[in-house]
């Protein structure tokens, strides 16, 4: 099998209410933007996958990505990796595109990705998790009406200029909420921005006071308290803290993922498989946690693709028994538009998805959906990557290259 055709679309799906993205602090979202890809075989099985984006930043993607992917066997996961990061040394952050590929293997093979990966069906609790930070006492008035949507736990947001703040938000919202749910604390520490609003960094002192509140307040775990590279002091905080701490949603893949590994650097690893090394460096990370007695659970706050991506990563992880994390943020953040051209992901009256069965990645693109909110703006089949060649290296330099790429 390989790989003929490749397509890049902008997707912008507007938010009928504007979005306060705690990481991006005074920043009003109103869309919902990722750029979707999709792989074609030469068998003609489509694959897709998602990543995240603020605009049009990949409008040249597809002229880097076609001469690495075009005539590539999809199904050989070490090599599309290797491609992946070869194109990555220009700059691109490219392993949310290899989610595509596994899209394929599903598909030729009649099975989810999990089941390829030696998971199984099953269903998963999932827990809330908010992306603003909104006053204390407003948000125990939110958090209480979710009750009835099965939620049993729920992540907080802190990103206050003063500690003794972000002290008072988790002291008030735990009063507030009694014993009626299991809570975390995000901090987005771990790739500050400050585009916006200027906010300070947190240093080790400031962490481990915040991570000692957490306890006082019966918090469960506090997420990225840290810069994500700070792998010296996540390790000195772990060591300290009475608290589980997480991280590594976003570093990038294996290559520092072991770092954190060898300097025990959390509790609870949390990758993300569309920015953390793909779904490969995921599993090496599923399997480290098992070897080292550590827990896995990912990060999923992208779009709903990427959503499915992870979702399939705690189903091929028959042991876990985390709850999955369900970004959800009324009246903004919600379903129709996290996903946006895919059916929404809704979970039951008790909180729990049930899994899906579909092959592959598990999702459907709604190509009514993708035309509404979708615009197409690179497509190259092995065809025109012939043509391309031609046309700019010359047809004796272009029968060389194809000698030599066999």
């Amino acid at each position: 099998m390989k790989i003929k055709a490749i397509e890049l679309y902008h997707v912008s799906v507007p938010l009928k209410e504007t979005f306060w993205p705690s990481w991006i602090p005074g920043y009003p979202q109103t869309h919902n933007r990722f750029t979707l890809i999709k792989i074609v075989t030469d068998e003609g099985i489509e694959g897709y996958s998602a990543g995240s984006a603020m605009g049009r930043e990949r409008e040249g993607l597809g002229d880097l990505l076609g001469g690495y992917l075009i005539g590539a066997d999809p199904t050989d996961i070490d090599r599309i990796q290797g491609l992946l990061k070869q194109a990555g040394f220009l700059g691109w952050r490219n392993f949310w595109i290899e989610p595509a590929c596994w899209d394929i293997i599903g598909k030729k093979e009649g099975k989810p990705v999990y089941e390829l990966l030696g998971g199984k069906a099953r269903p998963i609790e999932v827990y809330l998790s908010t992306g603003e930070m909104h006053d204390p006492e407003k948000r125990i008035d939110e958090l209480l009406a979710m009750r009835e949507y099965g939620f049993k736990t729920a992540k907080l947001r802190v990103k206050n200029v003063r500690l003794k703040d972000d002290i008072r938000h988790i002291e008030t919202v735990r009063k507030g909420v009694g014993d009626k749910f299991v809570l975390g604390v995000d901090a987005n520490q771990g790739w500050l921005v400050s585009i916006v609003d200027r906010v300070p960094a947190w240093d080790l002192a400031r962490a481990e006071a915040f991570a000692s509140a957490c306890h006082d307040n019966n918090i469960d775990w506090l997420e990225e308290p840290l810069d994500s590279r700070d792998y010296d002091g996540n390790a000195a905080l772990k060591k300290v803290s009475k608290v589980k701490i997480s991280g590594a949603e976003i570093n990038y893949g294996w290559d520092e993922i072991k770092i954190m590994f060898e300097k025990d650097c959390f509790h609870i690893y949390q990758p993300d498989a569309t920015f953390a090394g793909g779904i490969a460096q995921v599993m090496k990370v599923i399997e480290m946690c098992k070897k080292q007695n550590r827990l896995f659970t990912p990060h999923t706050w992208t779009n709903g693709i990427g959503f499915y991506i992870n979702w399939n990563m705690v189903l091929a992880d028959r042991d876990n028994l985390l709850p999955l994390e369900y970004p959800l943020e009324k009246p903004s953040w919600i379903p129709e538009f996290r996903e946006g051209i895919i059916e929404p992901v809704i979970p039951d009256k008790n909180g729990m998805l049930h899994p899906f069965k579909r092959p592959g990645l598990g999702f459907e693109i709604d190509k009514r959906l993708l035309r509404k909110y979708g615009k197409r703006f690179f497509r190259l089949t092995e065809t025109g990557l012939k043509f391309k060649v031609i046309r700019e290296k010359g047809i004796k330099a272009a029968l060389e290259l194809k000698r030599r790429k066999g």
